[in-house]
């Protein structure tokens, strides 16, 4: 399939709520080319051969060899380098191209966990951070999997406010060493790691630091003790640990990056962990889809198999339309990604401060993504113990432990509340600076929904016009109800957070249908309709969800703080902007899921 090279676009976070985006815009997964898929298959092969079969011992492993082994082979394939630069050991792929390796390895389970967190936040504020010395110290290392690495920012009185941890630094006498003391817990590959990175604050005279610093802490440098490795609900091959930093002395050259910098490291390398973490949960929401499909196949009930039925095949559809809205949307952000990189490599900026400047742009994408895709595996976790029915509730099913594992990634990488409270401060913090006009659309919505709406027929016929339209509404309703909001509260929204939570909602949903929109209409336009038609039945099922999901999050809204004849004209508003030409869904759910029965797999 030919690619089609596209223009690289100027793109700003949040920008997607008040600019139409074209298909030409965005890269779609079809687009991957051989070399990536082989890449993708490498992963896969390998969770196949090196991981799936011992799944059970690495969940009741009682010591983390097993993991570390299996990290180290994946290190001799070259997974833990996929994204380091070719100078340090590694393959320097682009950042898709590491979503793609996140996504092929995301069906790991407790594996998948360990994989990430060494070649994520363990290695990446390395890379993006440090100075040519500690790159060429740790990177060869990291990249091979000679080296582990962990991450460690949470304490036990600081988990979504990271910035108020209390484990501190203390230059020693000589300015050679800070003597790290404090305690982190929560803390991924602990028990094997060699590397940790450790934020601090700096404390002289007894004064410590308002801001985290951050340090290349070596297992080797010795005051280091720790707990063992802790029992969770899931991911239980993972080895978590609370650790203890005792007078540890670490070198002064082992700062990474500026004093005081810690906190910005910390909440740019999450914005990498969020939207790797969708990639992950797709990888293994397909996997565990997979398994279902197959199993309902296989079980037959009242003398037929139970993918006959049409309970069966609504909860199959609606699995893989969240997944390829998830899937749709995630490679939409890793392309913008990659592009504002190379703008900024363009204008003289240096390859880490381009991928972390890129990647501060685009952190409210990095945000919906990573709630979008924690919750679509959720979804899909909790109906394939439902299609396996009684066997779904048994431990020897592979249902138990997806169940199980999935329900960390809504907690990982800042709990989904957070995130969405995220999405739309950015949103307002960057309208109040001017960075995006949000205030000018959402006045201008306001005055609409007080005029003569238009019940001209559109003569449009290109395609997905009225659905576009249909989307170009949605928007139109959050911005209504965004603006509505800050004028009622002003300063104050932060204290609304059910409101804000709605609005959230209501964002996240018109980012995911915008994309499959998008998605589509390019491998139509690469493709042909004739080979679509599925993946039109994919995106007006999923743009339905959305108009259902932005009017009751909108209302919810509105009720909140609206009285009166204000009240009353925002939900004629909500009404007038949340109307879509109603289709028959059951046939299309039934069309999409015939073909994943056939395939016996999914297979979009």
């Amino acid at each position: 399939m030919a690619v089609i090279e596209e223009k690289k676009t100027s793109i700003k976070g949040g920008e997607f709520l008040i600019k139409e985006t074209l298909p030409s815009q965005i890269f779609i997964p079809e687009e991957f080319t051989e070399e990536q898929r082989m890449i993708a298959d490498t992963c896969r092969d390998f969770l196949s051969k090196e991981v799936w079969p011992v799944l059970d011992e690495i969940d009741h492993a009682k010591s983390p060899e097993l993991i570390s082994g299996l990290m180290d082979k994946a290190g001799e394939l070259g997974l833990l380098g996929t994204a380091v630069p070719e100078e340090y050991g590694g393959f320097g792929m682009n950042f898709n191209t590491s979503m793609l390796v996140a996504e092929a390895t995301g069906a790991g389970n407790s594996f998948s966990v360990a994989l990430s967190a060494h070649t994520g936040i363990g290695t990446l504020p390395i890379l993006y951070y440090g100075n040519e010395d500690q790159k060429a110290k740790y990177l060869p290392k990291l990249a091979t999997g000679d080296w582990k690495a962990a991450y460690c920012l949470t304490e036990p009185d600081s988990g979504s406010d990271a910035n108020s941890g209390k484990t501190k630094a203390i230059l020693t006498a000589d300015g050679k060493h800070y003597s790290v003391t404090g305690q982190k817990m929560w803390i991924t590959n602990g028990g094997f790691a060699d590397v940790f990175i450790v934020f601090a604050k700096i404390e002289e005279n007894g004064q410590a630091d308002k801001n985290l610093t951050a340090f290349i802490i070596e297992k080797s440098f010795g005051g280091i003790t720790m707990n063992a490795s802790e029992h969770k609900m899931g991911i239980k091959g993972s080895d978590t640990r609370q650790i203890f930093f005792n007078d540890c002395l670490v070198p002064v050259e082992n700062m990474l990056s500026e004093r005081g910098s810690g906190f910005k490291i910390a909440v740019n390398i999450l914005n990498i962990g969020r939207i790797k973490l969708a990639a992950a949960a797709l990888g293994g929401a397909k996997k565990v889809t997979q398994q279902a499909i197959q199993y309902a196949n296989e079980r037959k009930q009242f003398g037929t198999s139970i993918s006959s039925f049409g309970a069966i095949k609504y909860k199959l559809a609606e699995m893989a339309v969240g997944m390829f809205a998830t899937e749709s949307a995630a490679y939409r952000v890793g392309q913008n990604i990659d592009d504002l990189i190379s703008t900024f490599q363009e204008k003289g900026m240096s390859d880490a401060d381009s991928k972390l400047k890129a990647l501060e742009e685009l952190a409210i994408e990095c945000a919906i993504m990573k709630v979008h895709g924690s919750e679509v595996l959720d979804y899909v976790v909790d109906e394939g113990v439902q299609i396996f029915g009684g066997m779904g509730f048994s431990a020897d099913a592979p249902m138990d432990r997806a169940y199980r594992d999935s329900r960390i990634n809504r907690i990982f990488e800042g709990t989904n509340e957070i995130n969405r409270l995220l999405v739309v401060d950015m949103l307002l913090k960057r309208a109040m600076k001017g960075h995006i006009d949000l205030m000018g659309p959402a006045m201008a919505v306001g005055k609409e929904i007080m005029s003569i709406p238009d019940f001209s027929m559109s003569e449009d016929e290109t395609l997905f016009a009225a659905e576009k339209k249909v989307l170009q509404n949605l928007k139109k309703a959050a911005l209504m109800v965004a603006g509505a909001a800050v004028q009622k509260f002003m300063m104050k929204l932060s204290e609304e957070q059910e409101i804000i939570m709605n609005l959230a909602d209501m964002v996240i949903e018109i980012y995911a249908a915008e994309s499959v929109l998008l998605r589509v209409e390019k491998r139509i336009n690469l493709l042909g309709t004739e080979a679509n038609a599925l993946h039109q039945d994919l995106a007006l099922i999923y743009l339905h969800r959305a108009v259902e999901k932005v009017n009751n999050a909108g209302k919810a809204a509105i009720t909140s703080f609206a009285e009166s004849d204000e009240l009353r004209v925002m939900l004629m508003g909500l009404k007038r902007f949340t109307k879509i030409e109603p289709v028959n869904l059951k046939d299309a759910r039934r069309r999409i899921a015939n073909e994943l029965i056939a395939k016996n797999d999914y297979s979009f």
